[in-house]
């Protein structure tokens, strides 16, 4: 994020020497992406980032991921997935679905999560409840409800929920940044981008003296050989011993009440909720919105074969009633897979007509590879619902009428 801050103690030139009170040298830690071609921070620590006294296995959560196949419509349902009172932000999130360039998972926690670092790619975890803080070595973040919270790869940080927090987490094996078309050249996000830098709050800025622990446990997750591996990384010094940091590369929240809907006179495409955007994978948002105003605008979509993604959908908030039916309520993703022609059930499309207000919100990410289902995704599944467009239940009989579907 091309957006340059300065918090704490820093020099006044970059890689000179920096001391304290009693002469001693502040360690430099430079922090940056794509081999020092890209965005960067530079922070400055009292202890040595380096120092490790022990490194162990850390046994990741459960990774399995099982072929959408046969090949059909999934409704999962994450409310349904049991969570212990023990459950944190790290630990214990469940994989709903992922492939090679992206994982979803989701959480329940009340509890602190240990310290962590996700040394495969940015992190993207949206909240659908709960208030909370998290601790970086940049700073600290307030979280709420609405709220995505954005982590660069490698940031070592800890959740702190204040509530019991609701947590879909979007793991990528890349970087997570706002679309390229929203951005100037020089990186400003341009006046037709629906949002701007006012919109995305850093990390609160404070040094403390509680943070010179010694020997701490780090959880890493981490590349291995062609797959993902963790490790317990024990450290000299406390990762957050940082006294002062600047640059352009930093976790930050933006609130997707804050999320400025681009609408028109007929139905607009998924790409005008596009609000980050990975290698392979996109995330948009749709939110309560004034809908289609030409005098035959149809206002749900067209039926559509994306034929290059898949397209996952959570379901967060608005009101649901027209959607008896097919089971899609909160806390429900939908998945429709590419080489599925996918859309409103049928019924939706002349109940819409005349709608001027659309009251829904949701969470999407399309995929440009495949989607497998994680332990999660298949233990929270609604068998029937590939077959409501139908308005049958192959095996069930069938259960009655097809729901609306609107937003997808």
């Amino acid at each position: 994020m091309a957006y340059y801050r300065a918090a704490g103690n820093v020099p006044p030139k970059r890689h000179t020497q920096h001391r304290d009170a009693g002469g001693n040298l502040y360690y430099e830690e430079l922090m940056g992406e794509e081999g020092f071609s890209s965005d960067s921070s530079l922070l400055y620590h009292r202890g040595v980032p380096s120092a490790i006294v022990d490194s162990q296995v850390w046994e990741l959560p459960d990774q399995t991921r099982t072929p959408n196949h046969p090949l059909k419509p999934r409704h999962l349902t994450l409310h349904d997935l049991g969570f212990d009172a023990g459950a944190d932000a790290v630990t214990g999130r469940r994989l709903v679905l992922g492939n090679n360039d992206v994982r979803l998972s989701y959480v329940v926690t009340a509890v602190a999560s240990p310290l962590y670092r996700n040394a495969i790619g940015d992190e993207c975890v949206y909240v659908e409840s709960g208030e909370g803080v998290v601790e970086t070595v940049f700073g600290t973040l307030s979280y709420r409800a609405g709220d995505y919270v954005i982590i660069p790869r490698a940031t070592t940080h800890r959740w702190l929920p204040t509530e019991r927090s609701q947590l879909y987490c979007i793991e990528a094996n890349s970087h997570i940044a706002p679309p390229k078309r929203y951005l100037s050249r020089f990186g400003q996000l341009l006046e037709h981008a629906p949002y701007c830098e006012r919109d995305l709050h850093g990390p609160e800025f404070a040094t403390s003296e509680t943070e010179l622990s010694t020997d701490v446990e780090v959880l890493v997750k981490h590349r291995v050989g062609g797959g993902i591996g963790g490790s317990v990384m024990t450290y000299a010094t406390h990762p957050f011993d940082v006294v002062g940091w600047d640059g352009c590369l930093y976790p930050y929240t933006f609130n997707i009440d804050d999320y400025m809907p681009i609408t028109g006179k007929i139905h607009q495409p998924p790409p005008v909720h596009q609000v980050f955007e990975g290698h392979n994978f996109v995330v948009c948002n749709f939110l309560p919105r004034k809908v289609d105003y030409h005098p035959l605008s149809v206002p749900v979509p067209y039926y559509h074969s994306n034929v290059d993604s898949d397209e996952v959908m959570f379901y967060v908030a608005g009101d649901y009633e027209a959607r008896k039916g097919s089971g899609i309520n909160l806390g429900s993703i939908s998945l429709h897979p590419g080489g599925y022609a996918h859309g409103p059930q049928p019924s939706a499309i002349e109940a819409s007509l005349g709608a001027e207000f659309f009251d829904e919100s949701a969470v999407m990410v399309d995929t440009f590879a495949p989607l497998d289902l994680g332990e999660a995704g298949l233990n929270s599944e609604d068998p029937a619902y590939a077959w409501t467009w139908a308005g049958r239940n192959p095996g069930a009989g069938d259960d009655g009428d097809p729901a609306v579907f609107s937003n997808s």
